[in-house]
């Protein structure tokens, strides 16, 4: 066992007697923030832009969605993205995210993309790039950029000079070479079970989903006569259900913040729910809430940006949205709402997109004629309350195997960051096998 010495620093701890402790700074060659660029023009100048390290997956290219924008000729060769560039988050509304750190790969060797302003791309020396990336995404850098991290409107923000003070370990460059490939080894391990696992995770929501889907068009009885529901993409349903459009049942409501309510926001994946009981929504709240919209319990709400992605839900609480959210209240007690809540939800995303308008995915909206309009399936009242409570009881053991799963995924996940702090801290040795 190699001796070992106290390096001074908390997020270090002890190092080997033979390395030694250095800020950031001296390994670094060039630490450059990026551009955003202007708005598409169609010409030659429109380039896929990174908006973030969030785009990636532990560090390896998942980019399905680069903003396209407008550069300056002068800048793109400056800009543009090389192997063995690290890119550093560097702005972010959920403090998880500053400092996640990227390494590019070969494929920029070939493909052209380029960083924004949101990102700080660090070109290093005297020290391995791939070393050097295990250093910036594990504990010892991610907690100094934690602490570094400034605050602006919600969003934290870390800059050159704090990249290039955080302090580091830094051993001999033929000990960051066994380091950062037994690393790689032992990571790609682990990267194998946590895919594995999330497979597992997508699959089960998948099922989710298509229970949900199937039990509310077509319902329980899988004996009941059926006929054409008249609408292209449901198809047939029970023979004793109606359909009717939404503005007969529901309408909207204007009704602003009465004062002092909680703020509540809108999830893809949990419906309506109280902004602050989630630490990864990075939607900053106006200081002036006056405008907001009142919801109280029962009440269906739609974030007509984005109803196409699923953001649409009935609310179980009292509170206050964004003035973008269509409010609607039920006119009749022909609806259960649970039932009405997984209706709108599991089937209508895709009807929701077709109707939506805009020039730029991102800023499509479903206008209140349009969602007035929609085809809604209405099965008997009784039919809806059972078919409600069946849901409420299939998705919460779905939801509890998929729980299960996270939870795995969370211990294997921690289990590969302490791996990772354990080696490149020395207190962990590589050897030869």
């Amino acid at each position: 066992m190699r001796e070992m010495k106290e390096s001074g620093f908390k997020w270090i701890g002890e190092i080997p007697t033979s390395w030694t402790v250095i800020k950031s700074k001296y390994v670094i060659d060039q630490n450059d923030g990026g551009m955003w660029g202007n708005d598409p023009t169609n010409t030659e100048n429109d380039k896929k832009v990174i908006r973030s390290t969030e785009q990636t997956i532990d560090g390896k290219w998942v980019i399905e969605d680069p903003a396209i924008r407008c550069l300056s000729g002068n800048n793109l060769s400056f800009y543009r993205i090389s192997k063995n560039d690290l890119l550093i988050t560097k702005s972010s509304g959920s403090p998880k995210h500053i400092g996640k750190t990227t390494l590019a790969d070969g494929r920029f060797e070939t493909e052209e993309f380029y960083y924004s302003n949101f990102i700080q791309r660090i070109k290093v020396k005297n020290v391995l790039p791939k070393f050097m990336w295990y250093i910036y995404n594990s504990r010892i850098s991610r907690e100094q950029f934690v602490f570094r991290q400034n605050s602006t409107s919600g969003i934290g923000n870390i800059n050159s000079e704090d990249i290039a003070n955080i302090y580091i370990p830094y051993p001999s460059t033929s000990e960051q070479q066994h380091i950062a490939d037994y690393l790689d080894r032992k990571c790609g391990e682990i990267d194998s079970v946590m895919a594995d696992l999330q497979e597992q995770i997508d699959k089960l929501e998948q099922y989710k989903r298509s229970v949900i889907s199937e039990t509310v068009t077509k319902g329980l009885n899988q004996k009941a006569p059926m006929k054409d529901s008249g609408i292209s993409w449901v198809g047939m349903i029970p023979a004793n259900w109606e359909v009717d459009k939404l503005k007969y049942h529901l309408h909207r409501t204007e009704q602003r913040n009465p004062g002092n309510k909680q703020v509540l926001s809108l999830y893809r994946e949990y419906g309506v729910i109280p902004k602050d009981s989630r630490d990864d929504n990075h939607n900053v709240t106006s200081e002036d809430t006056s405008k907001y919209k009142y919801v109280v319990p029962g009440d269906f709400v739609i974030n007509k940006m984005k109803a196409w992605q699923g953001s649409v839900g009935v609310s179980n609480y009292e509170g206050i949205v964004s003035p973008a959210y269509y409010v609607y209240k039920f006119t009749d007690d022909r609806f259960n709402k649970r039932y009405f809540h997984y209706l709108l939800r599991g089937c209508y995303k895709d009807e929701f997109r077709r109707l939506s308008g805009g020039i730029r995915e991102g800023q499509w909206d479903l206008s209140s004629f349009a969602l007035d309009n929609t085809y809604i399936i209405l099965p008997t009242k009784l039919e809806q309350e059972e078919i409600a409570k069946y849901l409420d009881n299939k998705c919460a053991e779905i939801e509890s195997i998929i729980a299960d799963k996270k939870q795995q995924l969370e211990v294997v996940e921690n289990y590969k960051k302490s791996l990772i702090y354990e080696y490149v801290t020395g207190k962990k040795e590589v050897v030869d096998e």
